[in-house]
């Protein structure tokens, strides 16, 4: 019997230090930033076999082999689409600001496309006004009506926008909505898909959250792009989620949640209607079709704006080439000659990005970065403030918002770029997720854009360097571990 359990014990460490092997050698051979390999390496020998399995489960950027397969096929069709797109020339932009050339250039290698010049832009502020434009839109469609969102929550102003979907569908109009499997839990649990789907909205769950399939795909890999496409030239982009902010989340103790979306009408939602198109064959494995708008429509609206807004859409994430929002937002940092106004609820900065921001401040920039003061992750929220010594120390000015959770993703650059969209400063955005971002290069739209940042500072509180240095010694050694968790977020 003691013979019996010796070999068993063996055995059972032999194979546990095999499987420790195995997995060093994939975090080893995996290119990714040394302090994640790092923070992984320490997470599965300091908890042994659970930090085994939290890597297979997070570890790597798993599609899944039936969405791998469907995203190679995607991106032929994408690269066709993109070929025909380039075209029509006169869409292009030629002239851009001095501070946007060299991001334009990079777009253009690496995606294939340029920035699309001609396109009118209205700026939402508050939810209820996008969603008041978006219903307008919708009883207005002639043809398609295409959505994604990371959340969708019915009740409220959701309500209206489910029930003009369902008169429009009725009405003949081809409506397709992605809908994300786990911000979207509840909407899927309750009645409303199917009424949905019944009345002709074809509505679909992407990326299911499936518990016995969580080793062959990355669970935390989420859709969390938000975007409508109406009749293929018509398109809204931004931070908001499908939800009415009196109603969401209203008992966590945030306080309401701020976003910003931006309509758009022109050339740039050609682009946008190339990503929906990948996303729903990637999801669904149906091949969509080349829409109108590339010979008649946008073409069309392009020569009723003759003057408008020169826009560079870039979507990240699996299919997308790798890295292209850090290196957006990097090059973005670097060209800051004035003034720099970064707004994010999760401040969880790669070492590049936080050496940039440092950098930029210690060069003479005004750097202003606008946070939610409370908000809906307590692990993000400790692991956030991990960064803030060093950014006060370099002369960053941070902005504590104090009236709700300020959701809005935009970035500021010399009161001439902007960015907008769905990224947040953490690993799991600039890395993982399906995310969308505008690069606006307008003078006219980004005085709009500080104007609302502007807002969000006068409703914040200054974060005083020496208050911040004299906080509890707990606090300190509670951020140092978020830190160290924090390439894992």
């Amino acid at each position: 019997m003691i013979a019996m359990y010796t070999i068993f014990n063996c055995i059972f460490l032999c194979s546990y230090w095999i499987l420790i092997a195995l997995v060093t050698f994939r975090v080893l051979v995996k290119r990714r930033a040394v302090p994640s390999s790092m923070a992984w390496l320490l997470v599965i020998y300091i908890l042994p076999l659970i930090g085994v399995i939290t890597y297979l489960l997070f570890g790597e950027s798993n599609l899944g082999k039936q969405r791998s397969s469907r995203s190679r096929i995607a991106w032929l069709s994408t690269a066709r689409r993109i070929q025909i797109l380039k075209t029509y020339k006169h869409i292009f932009s030629t002239e851009h600001s001095a501070i946007a050339t060299s991001l334009f250039k990079l777009c253009e290698h690496r995606q294939g496309i340029g920035a699309l010049k001609g396109n009118k832009i209205q700026l939402f502020r508050k939810t209820n006004d996008a969603i008041a434009s978006l219903i307008k839109d919708i009883e207005l469609a002639q043809h398609s009506i295409d959505m994604v969102f990371y959340i969708w929550e019915s009740g409220g102003l959701v309500d209206h926008v489910i029930k003009k979907l369902i008169i429009a569908a009725k009405r003949g109009i081809q409506c397709r909505i992605i809908l994300d499997s786990a911000g979207c839990t509840s909407f899927f649990n309750s009645s409303y898909p199917n009424i949905m789907r019944q009345a002709g909205v074809n509505v679909v769950e992407a990326l299911h959250v499936n518990l016995l399939r969580i080793f062959l795909r990355r669970m935390d890999l989420r859709q969390h792009r938000k975007m409508v496409l109406i009749d293929e030239h018509i398109a809204y982009a931004g931070s908001m989620n499908m939800v009415d902010p009196q109603l969401f989340k209203k008992n966590i103790g945030v306080g309401q949640w701020i976003d910003i979306m931006v309509r758009i009408d022109g050339p740039a939602t050609s682009v946008m209607s190339i990503i929906f198109s990948s996303d729903w064959e990637i999801e669904t494995g149906q091949h969509v079709l080349l829409p109108l708008l590339l010979n008649t429509r946008v073409m069309a609206a392009h020569e009723l704006i003759p003057t408008g807004h020169t826009i560079q859409i870039i979507p990240s994430g699996p299919g997308c080439p790798e890295g292209i929002i850090h290196q957006i937002l990097l090059i973005s940092l670097y060209e800051a000659r004035k003034k720099l106004i970064i707004t994010t609820p999760y401040l969880v900065p790669s070492d590049d990005l936080l050496h940039a921001i440092c950098t930029a401040a210690q060069r003479g920039v005004e750097v202003h970065i606008i946070i939610p003061k409370h908000n809906d992750s307590i692990l993000v929220n400790w692991a956030s403030r991990a960064f803030f010594s060093e950014l006060l120390q370099a002369g960053v000015l941070i902005h504590q918002f104090q009236n709700g959770l300020l959701h809005v993703k935009s970035v500021l650059v010399d009161q001439q770029l902007s960015l907008i969209g769905t990224v947040n400063l953490d690993t799991r955005s600039l890395w993982l997720n399906f995310e969308i971002t505008l690069v606006i290069d307008s003078q006219e739209f980004s005085n709009e854009l500080e104007k609302t940042q502007q807002h969000y500072i006068s409703h914040s509180r200054v974060i005083d360097p020496q208050t911040w240095a004299n906080r509890p010694y707990w606090e300190r050694v509670i951020e140092r571990l978020f830190y160290f968790l924090s390439p894992l977020l």
